[in-house]
């Protein structure tokens, strides 16, 4: 039998070479490939106009990455066959295979109760059936459950390959320099101790960059304030679009968005029933602009409104504070809203958006980054930084917002 190789031009790394026959078998099913569809970033690119870029791009960056990191702890002496490589990669190029479109706002509209990592375990667990069980151990991996439990760690963990790539894809696209990340450099330093995955004591200086570039993207890009306008935009929107379905109006939807609006979907049915699978597999951000460009004419003047400020870009003035919202505020921003834009006070509630957002760069609680000293000691990555406040980083930096229309 001929190998099966494929060479893919990265605009971040360059070449990336598929080496396996069962990753291009992967890249190239239609669950897949809708990651072309799916935004890596969301609406980020109405702030940041490069950021464009997809989660198919995102994870075979991510599985590139796993290739490096398998032949740096071959070099160092760790056994890792060619098969455990193989379902490595496939749990990497897999990890987010799960992802709706627009991510996080369809989770709290037109679906409900919705992981994406465990959708992304059963539509791993259905391809493995589909490929007569050559996933068995990349699911075992995903899950944690194979024997080196540091295969995992290089899947899910926060050294992970996920994490290494998207920050570096993201500075990228996004051209924010302050989350660029030494990827090879860190890559250089893991080892294994104990059957966790550790840092070499003289990449601590790249691990503190790692942590500071995280917490940068996060509120520069992730959580840039006219972001989180446009998304939690894009939420009330779908709200409205969801109340108006459930309330028997008829809405411009493809096939697979339709399915949604007027059915009561939660992540449960998706992973237990075929037929809302089939419909999920189908859904991505085009059929969430595709609907909203046909919706600014629609006769709920809500729903218009909502959809032709998001299409325009129209967003909604939004403001941050490090403490809460008083109540009389936001329901007197309400009041105002009422009068100014002609609608009631149950319509108000969609233009007067409030919430709270955190960021955690770091978390050492739940999954620290493991320090490999000189003498064979292992320390926590916060014990061993001699120039940065890791505890500082560790702890829940967390912003309130307010947002609405400029009337």
């Amino acid at each position: 039998m001929v190998s099966k190789r494929k060479i893919i031009n990265d605009p971040v790394y360059g070449f990336i070479t598929f080496r396996h026959g069962l990753l291009l078998d992967l890249a190239d099913h239609p669950w897949f490939q809708r990651l072309r569809r799916i935004s890596q970033l969301g609406l980020s690119h109405l702030v940041y106009p490069g950021a464009l870029h997809n989660r198919f791009q995102h994870a075979v960056g991510a599985m590139f990455l796993g290739q490096n990191a398998v032949e740096e702890l071959r070099h160092k002496g760790h056994s890792i066959t060619p098969s455990e490589e193989e379902s490595l990669l496939a749990a990497i190029l897999l990890h987010d295979i799960g992802h709706g479109p627009f991510s996080h706002a369809l989770e709290h509209t037109i679906m409900s109760e919705v992981n994406h990592e465990h959708i992304s375990l059963f539509m791993m667990r259905e391809l493995n059936r589909q490929m007569h069980g050559r996933l068995d151990m990349a699911i075992s991996i995903f899950e944690d459950t194979y024997p080196k439990h540091f295969l995992h760690q290089l899947v899910s963990s926060q050294l992970d390959m996920d994490r290494l790539d998207y920050l570096a894809r993201d500075s990228f696209f996004s051209g924010v320099v302050e989350g660029q990340v030494g990827s090879e450099r860190i890559i250089k330093m893991l080892d294994v101790a104990n059957d966790h995955l550790v840092m070499e004591e003289k990449g601590i200086y790249s691990i503190e960059k790692f942590i500071v570039a995280r917490r940068f993207m996060y509120w520069q890009v992730y959580l840039h304030k006219t972001v989180l306008s446009a998304e939690f935009m894009l939420v009330s929107t779908l709200k409205r679009a969801k109340w108006l379905a459930e309330h028997g109006k008829e809405l411009f939807a493809s096939p697979s968005l339709h399915f949604f609006l007027y059915n009561k979907i939660t992540g449960h049915d998706i992973t237990t029933k075929p037929e809302v699978m089939n419909y999920f597999a189908e859904l991505d951000d085009f059929d969430i602009t595709g609907a909203m460009k046909v919706w600014q004419s629609h006769e709920d003047r809500v729903l218009a409104m909502l959809s032709s400020d998001l299409i325009q870009r129209r967003l909604f003035k939004i403001e941050l504070r490090k403490k809460s919202f008083e109540e009389a505020e936001i329901e007197k921003r309400k009041r105002d809203l009422e009068k100014q834009l002609n609608v009631s006070k149950e319509e108000v509630e969609y233009f007067v958006l409030h919430d709270k957002v955190d960021n955690r760069a770091y978390d050492s609680l739940n999954d620290s980054i493991r320090i490999l000293k000189k003498d064979g000691s292992i320390i926590e990555a916060a014990e061993a930084s001699e120039h940065l406040n890791l505890t500082a980083i560790n702890s829940r930096d967390e912003k309130w917002f307010l947002a609405s229309p400029l009337v």
